[in-house]
């Protein structure tokens, strides 16, 4: 039985969410993304699994190292399912300023 990890459950981590923000600009390697952690490397590393079991990273083995990277289609698969929840909220908010403008003090 092959199990998939949740996607929205590996982000949630607010480690996870800061190796993702490390490597948007540059692919890195394991080592280099622990050097920004005050915790220990093994701990890292699953994170790192977890961030590839749900697709959000990629590996490229380069030589002897192994360099993560974002995958991209994966963030516009997420992109595009929060997409609606976005516009509704933007409605709802753009409605409850009108409706708070309208009550608004005159000065």
């Amino acid at each position: 039985m092959n199990l998939r990890r949740d996607v929205f459950q590996a982000i949630a981590d607010p480690t996870r969410r800061a190796i993702l923000i490390l490597v948007a600009t540059q692919a890195m390697t394991a080592g280099a993304i622990a050097s920004n952690f005050d915790t220990a490397r093994p701990t890292v590393s699953k994170h790192l699994q977890i961030l590839t079991e749900c697709e959000l990273l990629e590996q490229e083995q380069n030589g002897r190292e192994i360099y993560y990277h974002l995958n991209p289609e994966k963030f516009r698969e997420i992109a595009e399912f929060i997409e609606p929840f976005r516009q509704m909220w933007d409605d709802r908010f753009n409605k409850l300023e009108s409706i708070m403008e309208k009550y608004k003090p005159k000065k």
